[in-house]
C-alpha cells in the first residue's frame, strides 16, 4: 500500500499545480495535522482517495470548518485494508487553545483506548501531530514531544510512526526519517510517499 502522508504545510505541488498523474498511485492519504481544512477536501475530491487525518494544534478551525469527505481518527484505531492506524492529535500544551494537552492529559488518552487496543491487538501505524518525546523533537516546550508516544512505540512496536509539528525548515534540521527500536519514524512536514510493505522505508520516501 502507498500512502502519501502529509502535514503542515500545504503543498503548492499538489494544490496550487495538482495533475492527477501525480497520485495515481497513492492508495491512501494521512494528515498529521496544521492544515487548511480546504486542502484536505480538495484532495479527497480529486484523488477519490480516503483521507484520514488528525488535528495539529493550530487546527480549531475544524469545528467551524471540517474537512468535507475524509475521516477523523482522533483517539481511535481505524482499519484500512487490514492495516490498524491509531490517531492522537494535538501538541504539548504551550498557552490556552483547543487540541493542546498536558503529558497527564495525553497520558489519560492513551489509557482511554485500552479496550481497543486489547481488541485489535495493537496497530500498524501511530499518527500524531507532534513528535515521541526525544525523537525528533524540540527541546522547547511547544514542539517538545510526549512520553506517551513512546511509550506507545515500545509496548505495541508499531511498523510506522508518523508525526509532524516540528517543520524541516527549522534551525534545527529535523529529520524525515528515523528508526526507534522496529518503528520507521516519518516526519511528515508538508508531504511524502512511502510504502507500508516497504522494509527499509528511508531509501524510497519521496
Amino acid at each position: 500500500m502507498r500512502i502519501l502522508a502529509i502535514s503542515d504545510e500545504e503543498s503548492k505541488y499538489l494544490w496550487d499545480f495538482f495533475e492527477k498523474s501525480k497520485v495515481e498511485d497513492i492508495d491512501l492519504i494521512i494528515s498529521c495535522g496544521d492544515l487548511d481544512p480546504r486542502y484536505l477536501t480538495f484532495l479527497v475530491t480529486l484523488t477519490n482517495v480516503p483521507v484520514l487525518y488528525v488535528h495539529g494544534n493550530h487546527d480549531g478551525k475544524y469545528e467551524r470548518i471540517p474537512p468535507e469527505g475524509c475521516t477523523c481518527i482522533e483517539d481511535d484505531i481505524f482499519i484500512y485494508e487490514g492495516i490498524r492506524i491509531l490517531g492522537l492529535g494535538g501538541s504539548m500544551r504551550y498557552r490556552p487553545g483547543p487540541h493542546q494537552y498536558t503529558e497527564h492529559e495525553m497520558r489519560r488518552r492513551v489509557a482511554k483506548l485500552w479496550f481497543k487496543l486489547l481488541r485489535h491487538r495493537g496497530f500498524d501505524i501511530l499518527v500524531t501531530h507532534s513528535p515521541a518525546y526525544q525523537l525528533n523533537d524540540g527541546r522547547d516546550l511547544p514542539h517538545q514531544g510526549f512520553q506517551a508516544f513512546r511509550k506507545l512505540i515500545e509496548k505495541y512496536k508499531p511498523k510506522f510512526f508518523l508525526h509532524g509539528h516540528v517543520h524541516m525548515s527549522y534551525g534545527r534540521k529535523h529529520k524525515r526519517y528515523d528508526k526507534y527500536m522496529d518503528t520507521h519514524i516519518i516526519n511528515t512536514y508538508e508531504r511524502c510517499v512511502f510504502d507500508f510493505e516497504d522494509d527499509e522505508p528511508q531509501t524510497h520516501i519521496r
